[in-house]
């Protein structure tokens, strides 16, 4: 549980709180303000949790169809953790991860589309891939 990244999410909140309970003797507000802190921390701790056991499934799952190239990228996608992926998977993208040419990188996109690994949105220079899961 990181109440530290919770609170990160909205500094000046916690600085104006915590100013607010320092120049008065009344905590009530600081209290019902940590408490909710330490709610949002506890259900940050949950979600991070149950995409851990989702990534697992999924690598689960679907490990036997992956080659070396496409687990390095997906892994990628999947280490950008609950926020998700930014952009999705572009061809670039993958060209960059997998180190590997725009032929290969194209098949390999391909295959996991085919495989219902990857999503395909979108059109030319636009496409991008998101995770089918």
């Amino acid at each position: 549980m990181s109440i530290s990244r919770t609170i990160e999410k909205d500094k000046n909140k916690y600085y104006a709180e915590l100013k607010k309970a320092q120049t008065t003797l009344e905590i009530d507000s600081w209290l019902l303000y940590f408490s909710q802190i330490l709610i949002d921390a506890q259900q940050n701790a949950i979600d991070v949790l149950n995409f851990s056991v989702k990534k697992t499934h999924f690598f689960d799952t679907h490990k036997a169809l992956l080659n070396t190239r496409q687990t390095k990228a997906i892994n990628k996608m999947l280490d950008a953790g609950i926020d998700g992926f930014e952009g999705g998977m572009t061809a670039k993208k993958y060209i960059s991860i997998a180190k590997t040419s725009k032929a290969t990188a194209t098949r390999d996109l391909q295959e996991l589309v085919e495989n219902k690994i990857l999503t395909r949105q979108g059109d030319g220079r636009g496409t991008r891939y998101v995770l089918n899961w």
